[in-house]
């Protein structure tokens, strides 16, 4: 059976060439530049036979090493033209995490995407000898004198457009021959625990997602409008575009993360897929906002926010009518408060907005649909293509991850570890077979490495990783996202680490908001010489306590943070504390941090 990606651009070039399949900044805070499906198949068909004549055969692997742009995309699909496979290094990646990948999957060439990157692969090249080729997509990065292996994007494409016949023959007679058991991609895990792993992802993988995502999301169409601003080596991103460019709809890219709130004021896209730090984020600042409204406008708020939990948590999430009162009310408020909110967010023409990665808390999750929002929680893994489960259009439930997609079974193993058997399920972990074995249940099911139950609606509820879950020296188990997820609603946490594991009660280490804390006491007069300063205050460190213990309402005690450090700076993934998908690395930070939190049980 073909695959779906090979013939996808040049599929949808054929059917609209001059409709805009992309859009992209070529600098922070310049407009948008569109790029159409034709100049899109052609820049396909360009790399595609420049790959050829370089000599990448199928079956070979191709090293992408960059931040979110348009090339990207045109060297996968270029890959994939010749049944060759792309491998994504997350830009923020160590010299050694980029060594380890190349020289697992043995890639033949590299492309890179800044000066940064560029002297990264410069640094490791002797240790890398599979490595033929260097691909530069920035044409200002400015090259070794003893390089005599890079290119410029732009002369790739220039080479593929002067490929003679043969070379051209050879491509398109690879693109028919291509079958559904191809490898793809190689998606690596973080590596939280140790080196990370290739999970094999076959085209027939990808089949199926795209299929069942066009068959569960049928409020998607090709009048959609999404921003892809998580890195393209997150499978939730790369496979969350790749599904939207597949149902035709404009992709906006976004460049620099640190961006992400302005090109989404600025695209105001009708779908993105996120991760839940971004609501968190946008919580805090409307929560704060809130606070500051004179009194007879915080009290039409409030009841604003009563009308909408009352019309869209208790009648439109069940796919109930509601009541013709309460929906008289709900378009008043709608019409002069939330969509105020949302126009402000740049969610004004919302439709979906997937969210997956880590534990949102259900109280952001309330408000956001209390406002109009459609934030749809899911659930998946790098292993499992992205989505395992979602929201359903209706009678989801809140604080769960929604219930299995169309395809794909679930089901409750030892020490409850969710596992899941279907056609979305990766092939197994490249030259890992004893990992690959220790991952897969006698019976075939997928080992996910996630604690969880299914409730009696059939929507998974997570519990936390098994390798996190800790318990403490009383015997009680914690899971420590859980509470993260908590403390992660307020607007003057940035970052926060659960500790405990044999202890006698539960730690934790919070890293501030820096600016909000210091406007904070600017506000009430609290002198500080630095952030350190600030941080020893003793009103700081009892406004924090406060916000904590609100935030731990209905916890079990056992389960309370009883102490708690403040940090000066943030956990990074340059000092190893978090994985390229921000995850904590909890034994590093219990390392780097080790004499703070024994303090905290002295």
């Amino acid at each position: 059976m073909a695959n779906i990606l090979t013939n996808l651009i040049a599929c949808q070039s054929r059917s609209h060439a001059s409709r805009t399949a992309l859009h992209y900044q070529k600098a922070d805070g310049a407009d948008w530049t569109p790029v159409s499906w034709g100049e899109l198949s052609a820049a396909v068909d360009n790399a595609a036979f420049a790959l050829e004549t370089l000599d990448l055969m199928p079956g070979q692997m191709v090293a992408i090493f960059s931040a979110n742009c348009p090339e990207i995309l045109i060297t996968d699909f270029a890959c994939y033209r010749n049944r060759a496979v792309p491998v994504s290094i997350y830009s923020t990646s160590s010299p050694e995490q980029v060594r380890f990948i190349i020289n697992d999957a043995g890639s033949r060439m590299v492309f890179v995407g800044n000066q940064k990157q560029y002297d990264i692969i410069r640094s490791i090249i002797d240790d890398c000898p599979s490595l033929r080729h260097i691909i530069l997509y920035d044409p200002s990065i400015i090259t070794e004198k003893a390089d005599r292996i890079s290119m410029t994007m732009g002369s790739l494409l220039a080479l593929g457009a002067a490929a003679s016949q043969k070379c051209r023959a050879e491509v398109n007679t690879r693109t028919a021959e291509a079958s559904d058991d191809d490898l793809a991609t190689l998606i690596y895990t973080s590596g939280t625990t140790g080196e990370p792993k290739g999970a094999m992802l076959p085209h027939s993988c990808f089949n199926a997602c795209l299929r069942i995502h066009r068959e569960l999301l049928t409020m998607l169409s090709s009048d959609d409008i999404s921003l892809s601003f998580l890195p393209l080596s997150h499978i939730f991103e790369k496979a969350w575009t790749y599904f939207c460019l597949y149902m035709s709809m404009e992709v906006y890219i976004n460049r620099n993360p640190k961006e992400i709130a302005a090109s989404v004021r600025s695209v105001r896209p009708t779908c993105m897929c996120s991760v839940p730090r971004f609501w968190e984020k946008a919580y805090a600042a409307i929560q704060e906002k809130l606070s500051k409204a004179s009194g007879l406008k915080k009290k039409m708020i409030f009841k604003a926010l009563r009308v909408g939990a009352e019309r869209n948590l208790r009648y439109a999430r069940l796919g109930k009518k509601a009541p013709m009162m309460l929906e008289l009310q709900y378009k008043f408020f709608d019409k002069k408060v939330f969509s105020q909110i949302r126009r402000a967010m740049g969610v004004d023409r919302g439709n979906i907005y997937p969210t997956a990665g880590a534990p949102l808390s259900s109280n952001i999750v309330e408000f956001f649909h209390t406002i109009g929002v459609n934030i749809v929680i899911g659930y998946g893994l790098s292993e499992t293509t992205a989505t395992v489960s979602c929201y359903p259009p209706v009678d989801y439930e809140i604080g769960t991850v929604g219930v299995p997609i169309p395809g794909v079974e679930v089901r409750i193993g030892a020490d409850d570890e969710i596992q899941i058997k279907g056609p979305t399920v990766m092939r197994g972990y490249f030259n890992r077979p004893a990992e690959t074995a220790e991952a897969f249940t006698a019976d075939g099911w997928f080992r996910t490495g996630d604690a969880g139950r299914i409730d009696p609606s059939g929507a998974i509820i997570l519990t936390d990783r098994i390798k996190d879950l800790f318990k403490t020296s009383n015997g009680k188990y914690i899971a420590p996202q859980a509470i993260e997820s908590r403390l992660g609603e307020d607007r003057y946490i940035e970052q926060v680490a659960v500790i405990g594991d044999s202890r006698k009660y539960v730690t934790a280490i919070i890293i501030p908001a820096f600016e909000a804390l210091k406007e904070y006491a600017l506000r009430h007069k609290i002198h500080f010489k630095n952030i350190e300063d600030l941080l020893n205050n003793s009103e700081i460190i009892k406004f924090f306590a406060e916000r904590i213990e609100r935030l731990q309402r209905g916890l079990a005690g056992f389960e309370k943070i009883k102490r708690f450090t403040l940090l000066p700076r943030e956990f990074t993934i340059e000092n190893g504390e978090l994985t390229n998908t921000l995850k904590l690395r909890r034994r590093v930070i219990n390392s780097h941090f080790a004499p703070q939190i024994e303090a905290m049980y002295c």
